[in-house]
């Protein structure tokens, strides 16, 4: 399940939620707010974690630089801590290009019919 944040009122979503979305388990991202400042989940008083679209932003950075790139945890930390703003931009752009290319293969789909 992918989560559609553009479509959707939602705040907070869970950590079930999130994993799904990113294809992992809910104990990597538990780990990933271990290993990186900028995950840091509002968790209500009973310790149940809630994520913001920033929250899942943040992950997208992480997800992007250690699943997709393949860089090390040190070496994806040291990325975020020397250009983080340069770097959230290029996650954004990619989110962005593949979007169109989804849609231009939606198209390309139809007319193919």
């Amino acid at each position: 399940m992918k989560l559609d944040l553009n479509n959707t009122e939602r705040m907070f979503f869970s950590i079930k939620e999130v994993a799904e979305h990113f294809d992992v388990n809910a104990s990597l991202l538990r780990y990933w707010e271990t290993q990186f400042d900028i995950l840091k989940p509002r968790k209500t008083e009973t310790g149940i974690r809630q994520y913001t679209r920033e929250d899942i932003e943040n992950i997208t950075l992480v997800y992007n630089l250690v699943k997709e790139r393949g860089l090390t945890l040190e070496g994806a930390q040291q990325i975020l801590k020397q250009n983080l703003d340069g770097e959230s931009r290029k996650v954004q752009v990619i989110q962005h290009l593949e979007r169109i290319r989804n849609e231009l293969k939606a198209l390309e789909d139809e007319l193919d019919l």
